[in-house]
């Protein structure tokens, strides 16, 4: 239940479909314990009832898919201690990511408003996603010193070219029909439309979507995409970090953003991420869920979390304060 007892995730048959509803507006329906458990027992329930032809997940409030899971739960836990409760939550929605991705009915997100973190993490495996130019996709871990998780690892390497590693190490965002070029979002339909889409999936199955898809504008990134390629494409941070000095002003802007995230966070993601792209999701998973452990005791992730969600004064105290001091010995034991 949310602050007002309503259910945080409605689960409901709606004709042909299985209609799951993401109903914590006030918390932009980041994603709970509970909600992931609720998630996981209606495709559960599902899975084998011949009545239910596809699953579609939605959200309430109009503002937010999901903007990502309950980081203060998680650095509570992680202030008192508790580790076990922190490999329990992740634990349960990795599971939960994979499976999405093994689901054996089409399984389609509408996706409107913003959807970050977890919120990519119960979309983005699915079959079919769709976004509305309201949409904003985002992996800003590396703001609060996590890493792009809830199988990030597997999917980002697999985007075209080196914009995974671009989106992943700084939380670039991308909206409407960018998600859609970049590999986020499979179709791209106006938010007047969305209502009208969600209503013909109920009557008549996923086929409906082919009436609502409608045709991409340019990708935003497409003159930039030659840069990303040549600096995220680099076999080490340092070298990335050299090649963005020769990248005019978006490459002085990049570099910034990289300066401003945690240190530590930009170096045990780029591992993650590079080492996805030689795994299969089952795996990659599995080795996020041993890396959260490292994570979440290190003190850069309190103090991230602190200053960008909770304090809100964004001017974290990253220890070390920069990515020349991190102990690269450190971090490769995290990775191993």
């Amino acid at each position: 239940m949310d602050e007002q007892g309503a259910e945080s995730v409605i689960a409901m048959r709606d004709g042909r479909i299985g209609r799951i509803t993401l109903n914590k507006p006030r918390t932009l329906n980041a994603l709970d314990r509970e909600m992931i458990d609720a998630i996981t027992a209606a495709l559960t329930a599902w899975r084998d009832d011949p009545a239910v032809h596809a699953v579609v997940i939605d959200a309430a409030g109009g503002r937010a898919f999901c903007a990502g899971g309950d980081i203060r739960a998680i650095r509570d836990a992680a202030l008192a201690g508790d580790a076990g409760w922190i490999h329990d939550f992740f634990r349960t929605e990795y599971a939960l990511n994979r499976m999405i991705a093994e689901y054996p009915k089409p399984y389609i997100a509408l996706i409107d408003g913003i959807c970050m973190g977890g919120g990519i993490g119960v979309s983005v495996h699915g079959r079919i996603r769709v976004a509305t130019e309201a949409a904003m996709f985002a992996m800003p871990e590396t703001g609060i010193a996590l890493f792009p998780d809830v199988g990030a690892s597997y999917f980002l390497p697999r985007l075209p070219g080196a914009l995974g590693m671009y989106l992943g190490l700084t939380g670039a965002r991308l909206k409407g029909a960018d998600a859609v070029h970049a590999g986020f979002a499979t179709h791209y339909v106006p938010q007047a439309r969305l209502a009208a889409l969600s209503a013909a999936l109920a009557a008549d199955g996923a086929g409906a979507l082919a009436d609502f898809a409608a045709s991409l504008p340019t990708f935003s990134l497409a003159e930039a995409r030659p840069a990303i390629d040549r600096v995220f494409s680099a076999d080490r941070v340092e070298d990335m970090l050299a090649r963005l000095a020769h990248e005019g002003e978006w490459g002085a802007a990049t570099l910034a953003t990289l300066r401003a995230a945690s240190p530590s966070s930009v170096l045990w993601s780029f591992g993650i991420i590079a080492r996805g792209r030689t795994h299969e999701l089952p795996a990659c998973l599995a080795a996020e869920l041993k890396l959260t452990a490292a994570v979440t005791a290190h003190p850069d992730f309190a103090e991230g979390v602190r200053a960008m969600i909770i304090d809100k004064d964004r001017a974290p105290k990253w220890s070390p304060a920069a990515l020349e001091d991190v102990d690269q010995a450190a971090i490769a034991a995290m990775l191993a």
